[in-house]
């Protein structure tokens, strides 16, 4: 078994400076999780802890129900890959990945068995006599992870392993890990910035946030159910958009509306309400996605009160899609994504329609709760 726990983990420098607080996470055998969030948040000292190389303050580390607190990082079993490689500049590509098992004596037919099954897997096989200095930066990358592969460890740890790489090429080695690991079913933790990599890689995202888990769960969820404002920012592109307004009653009580004050309210689905009573008149945050507006009326409360009034600044076109910069009549600004047409108008101000099935509403403050999805 290859499960990962991680319970009440912290990391502080100094006495003082806490880069993790209180991190609890169990991740399970040949699961491929994520650790996201801006610089800073915690992410790869996390990772640091598990691979060994920064001590823990507090708390309690687990790799195959082993407790490994106090364990060298080269018995954790564990292999790393990271940023910059850190390949031999002296050795071949054959030896760069052998020399880890060199180093534990294992004999040389076995060695060669793994290490050439690894450069067959990753593409490498005519490269296993030249230098890193002869190698692109993506054939680089795939040494490093065949490197990591030959170990055949209980956990794989990723530091950013895509981030010196270009645009295409980016792409291109994601795949590639995705149906690696499709094949190899060895438990992965993976850290990022990049919340597309978040999503296209993770079997569970982890939302990181100054040293603290904002939220746990799969790339679909956290997408469209994030438990507070800043996981709702963070992931998506373009980013969520949020107006500020108050959630009041509508006339004669039959519903809910949500007031801009700038602008004609929207109306909230009548299924939402018993969520959004004990925040009626409160300064609350819609959010949706630029996906959710529309030129035409759409979803089910179409033409019942989902209408946003905006003008126009700015189209960007994305082939058949256009994302259009607007702002609000008291200039809050909101990003939409349409269907595209050559003759939309700029500088005018249009009708967009909101599909409220894809609304969310959230309490004030960067962190503030979603009250009606989470």
């Amino acid at each position: 078994m290859s499960t990962l726990t991680l319970t009440n983990v912290k990391k502080t420098y100094d006495g003082n400076i806490t880069a993790v607080h209180d991190f609890s996470l169990s991740i399970h055998d040949g699961e491929f999780v994520v650790f996201v969030g801006p610089s800073g948040c915690g992410k790869s000292t996390t990772l640091r802890m598990i691979a060994g190389l920064e001590e823990i303050t507090a708390g309690s580390i687990e790799i195959g129900g082993r407790r490994v607190n106090d364990v060298h990082p080269k018995d954790r079993d564990i292999a790393m890959v990271f940023q910059n490689y850190a390949l031999y500049p002296h050795m071949s590509v054959y030896k760069n990945m052998a020399f880890g098992l060199m180093l534990r004596k294992m004999p040389r037919a076995d060695i060669r068995k793994r290490v050439e099954a690894a450069a067959h897997t990753l593409g490498l096989h005519e490269l296993l006599e030249r230098k890193p200095k002869a190698l692109s930066g993506g054939q680089r990358q795939r040494v490093a992870l065949g490197r990591a592969i030959v170990r055949e460890p209980k956990v794989f740890l990723f530091d950013e392993p895509l981030s010196n790489l270009d645009a295409k090429l980016r792409v291109t080695t994601r795949t590639e890990l995705k149906n690696l690991h499709q094949r190899l079913k060895t438990t992965t933790v993976y850290v990022t910035h990049d919340q597309e990599e978040a999503m296209t890689l993770g079997d569970r995202i982890v939302v990181m946030s100054a040293g603290h888990i904002q939220q746990v769960d799969t790339p679909l969820n956290i997408y469209r159910k994030p438990i507070n404002r800043f996981v709702a920012a963070f992931l998506g592109s373009p980013p969520m958009n949020f107006l500020n307004g108050t959630l009041h009653e509508e006339t004669g009580g039959t519903g809910l509306v949500f007031d801009f004050a700038d602008a004609p309210p929207l109306r909230m689905r009548d299924e939402d309400r018993v969520h959004l009573q004990p925040h009626v008149g409160r300064a609350m945050v819609m959010g949706f996605r630029p996906s959710a507006m529309s030129e035409t009326p759409v979803g089910r409360y179409a033409g019942r009160g989902n209408a946003l009034r905006l003008r126009t600044e700015v189209v960007e076109p994305l082939g058949d899609l256009i994302d259009v910069s607007c702002t609000t009549p008291k200039g809050q600004h909101v990003i939409a994504r349409v269907t595209a047409r050559p003759d939309f108008p700029v500088a005018r101000d249009i009708e967009f329609h909101l599909d409220m099935d894809h609304v969310h509403i959230f309490e004030p403050g960067e962190f503030g709760r979603n009250v009606l999805r989470a």
